[in-house]
């Protein structure tokens, strides 16, 4: 689960510099945003629920 976790995150940090730099690829922009908030939902609830992962 934590791995999965970081492979989002840094696949939406990817996608956020691309998109900023590559104008005509825009659209990954939204899809890297949308990944980071996907990861920042994924952690909450881990961390709420009280699990610790391996």
């Amino acid at each position: 689960m934590n791995l999965l976790l970081i492979v989002i995150a840094v696949i939406a940090v990817v996608l956020l510099i691309t998109g900023g730099f590559v104008q005509s690829l825009q659209f990954l922009l939204w899809v890297g945003i949308v990944l980071a908030i996907i990861a920042v939902i994924l952690f909450l609830a881990r961390s709420i629920s009280g699990r610790r992962g391996v």
